[in-house]
């Protein structure tokens, strides 16, 4: 008789749980999964996949704008907001029921409800009666933060909230600078909404290279984005006519939605890491060593809820790097080193690699390329938009240690620059490829002359 109801038990069914419970009961252990709301996680659910879609929504008013310089007479054209939610949410059913069936596929078996952890192998489920295992994943991932003393809060949405909105508002507000916030307010912008986007921080984006993060911001301004910088909520009023965002500085303003997009918190409330003596860290993630492990031997824990790397990708690499060294005998562990990322705001971020403050830190010297320039499709149209491209390279051994875009298709360009960075080319490998003309992904290629700012800092 085993002495476990299962080998493994995964708590969490979003991309990283599902692939190690898949690859673990592929290798024929007996795997059980919990899952509180729906499979798929954030990403299929909440995040990457349906905001995917709005942004793709989104983007027509101006491809038809842009149309009308290359001949097209497009006429008049209407946005249907709940058509758009119904047939959204129609998808993501799809695809949440394909997740179900790999894992039932698998061999694992699959139980709606919350977890929790009473001793180092035992889960308590919500509604359930309690199993055990000899080995537990820990995959809950993270959730939307918000300041829960504001007065006002509960006036507000999360991103979580943003997907089923019953009607399209006229106006809205977004706090904050991170990438949701950015790729949100490029949404609702695109669909025609007065969006205005505050942050208490000096500019957008912290994290990316300062030239990306400058012209990011310029770009959505010509889009119609209103950006206010070094502001912040003190409180929101429910008036008559809508929502009333008063800020520390005393500027008041109106709309009709307010939307936090402060960051993400991982999600381990209710988990019961007491009970099984699971250490967290200093941000209240859970701790991991380079295989995922956590100080209990027989748990460990992948994906966002260990704020390591929060990307779908990271975490499905993190899940199958456990399963290979867990049940397949090959000790694994996924590099964290030269993960490429995208922003799908409007326009598009790519980037992998260091940024250029991040490189003189750590490397010294570094030589910098950088070319701003209107592409193709919008001098022609006219438009005054532009793209930026910016290569790092360290100095001594000229390999590149950085590339970043902003500009349409970057994130589609940088997965594969990120190869050729990731197997560490140099700057003369990269220049001997031959330029793909006309493309916007050439001036990857054909950028020769250093960049030396004008007295105005590497931001120039």
């Amino acid at each position: 008789m085993a002495k476990y109801d299962y080998d493994l038990f995964v708590i969490g069914a979003g991309s990283g749980g599902v692939r190690a419970a898949r690859l673990a009961a592929m290798s024929g252990a007996r795997v059980g999964v919990a899952e509180e709301h729906r499979v798929g996680g954030t990403c299929v659910i909440r995040g990457c996949v349906p905001k995917k879609f709005m942004v793709y929504a989104s983007e027509f008013a101006h491809h038809f704008k842009i149309a009308e310089s290359y001949g097209w007479s497009v006429g008049e054209s209407r946005f249907d907001w709940p058509a758009f939610i119904a047939d959204k949410d129609k998808e993501i059913a799809r695809l949440s029921g394909i997740y179900v069936t790999n894992l039932q596929n698998a061999g694992a078996e699959l139980v709606h409800a919350k977890a929790r952890l009473t001793d180092a192998h035992t889960v308590a489920l919500e509604g359930h009666d309690q199993v055990t295992a000899d080995k537990i994943l820990i995959a809950t991932g993270g959730r939307p933060w918000s300041p829960l003393e504001l007065p006002g809060l509960e006036h507000t949405i999360s991103s979580n909230e943003a997907f089923h909105l019953p009607q399209l508002p006229k106006r809205i507000v977004i706090a904050g600078g991170g990438y949701i916030a950015v790729e949100f307010a490029g949404i609702f912008n695109g669909l025609g909404v007065d969006t205005t986007l505050v942050h208490r921080g000096p500019n957008l984006l912290r994290g990316f290279d300062d030239n990306v993060r400058a012209h990011a911001a310029e770009e959505m301004e010509k889009r119609g984005i209103k950006i206010v910088l070094g502001c912040q909520h003190a409180r929101v009023e429910k008036t008559a006519s809508g929502l009333v965002s008063h800020m520390v500085s005393g500027q008041a303003l109106e709309s009709d939605v307010v939307m936090f997009a402060l960051g993400r918190e991982p999600y381990v409330e209710g988990l019961g890491l007491e009970a099984a003596g699971v250490a967290v860290n200093a941000k209240g993630a859970i701790a991991v060593d380079d295989y995922s492990r956590t100080n209990i031997e027989n748990i460990w824990a992948v994906g966002d809820v260990t704020d390591r790397i929060n990307l779908t990708p990271v975490a499905i690499r993190e899940g199958a790097a456990f399963a290979e060294t867990v049940f397949n005998d090959r000790p694994t562990r996924f590099d964290h080193d030269m993960v490429a990322s995208a922003v799908f705001s409007q326009p598009p971020i790519g980037s992998v690699g260091m940024s250029e403050a991040d490189a003189r830190h750590a490397l010294g010297k570094v030589d910098i390329y950088l070319s701003r320039f209107r592409p193709m499709k919008y001098t022609f149209a006219g438009a005054d938009e532009r793209c930026l491209i910016k290569l790092v390279v360290e100095a001594s051994s000229q390999k590149i240690v950085g590339c970043h875009m902003v500009g349409p298709d970057a994130p589609e360009i940088i997965q594969m620059a990120a190869v050729a960075i990731k197997m560490g080319v140099t700057k003369s490998q990269w220049d001997s490829t031959c330029a793909v003309h006309p493309t916007l992904a050439e001036e990857l290629v054909t950028m020769r002359e250093k960049f030396v700012p004008t007295g105005l800092g590497a931001a120039a």
